[in-house]
């Protein structure tokens, strides 16, 4: 059974996530990487959409605490972004970082089961005025909005569907800005999407 996401009140099945890596310079500086000369894009399968945040991914030979990234995401459909709501994008950290000094894909650590969790999606008329907060226990620790993205969505677009077929239902991810951080069980996470400064899509989950 294919795993949905919710816009207002009906339902989409996303074939895929479509993932923007490196999109925020002040994320860029805080993991010590270099801003790329292209844009940096991965996949997550269907499989790792879940309503439950974990902070721990565990199996019987590789135990590792989960990070959190928020990052404004949107749905495709009819050639463009229909709705957009707020995302959590969960890594392996530590896997991520022996992967990319070895010169291999991220995917283990990026596309597990559960490592993509969504607020309700608000459909939109235009990305413009766009911004997401997070809130762990009630303290401010991510805050990004369009203005502050490398590539802008239109761009982002544009260029994935160079290489990927975008199915309508489909998701992209646009990258996470600063303050990204371990994700804790017991935290409450309080997610915000928010356009011209008016909250129109949130969510809240308790970290298992």
């Amino acid at each position: 059974m294919k795993n949905t996401v919710t816009i207002v009140n009906r339902k989409a099945t996303p074939s895929k996530i479509i993932c923007i890596g490196r999109n925020y310079a002040e994320h860029v500086a805080e993991l010590g990487n270099e801003i790329p000369d292209e844009m940096v894009i991965f996949i997550k399968p269907n499989s790792s959409i879940s309503d439950t945040l974990k902070s721990v991914f565990s199996e019987p030979h590789y135990t590792e605490s989960l990070n959190y990234e928020a990052e404004i995401s949107f749905i495709y459909e009819n050639g463009r972004f229909s709705a957009a709501g707020f995302g959590l994008d969960l890594t392996m950290r530590k896997l991520q970082g022996s992967l990319k000094g070895k010169g291999l894909p991220w995917e283990r650590a990026k596309a597990f089961d559960c490592a993509a969790v969504f607020s309700v999606f608000a459909e939109i008329n235009g990305t413009d005025g766009l911004s997401i907060e997070l809130e762990i226990n009630n303290q401010l620790v991510q805050k990004g909005d369009i203005s502050m993205m490398i590539y802008k969505p239109d761009v982002i677009l544009k260029e994935a569907g160079r290489y990927f077929t975008l199915n309508d239902g489909d998701i992209v991810m646009t990258g996470t800005p600063k303050g990204v951080g371990i994700i804790n069980s017991g935290d409450i996470f309080k997610g915000t999407l928010k356009k011209d400064g008016r909250i129109i899509a949130e969510g809240q989950w308790k970290a298992e």
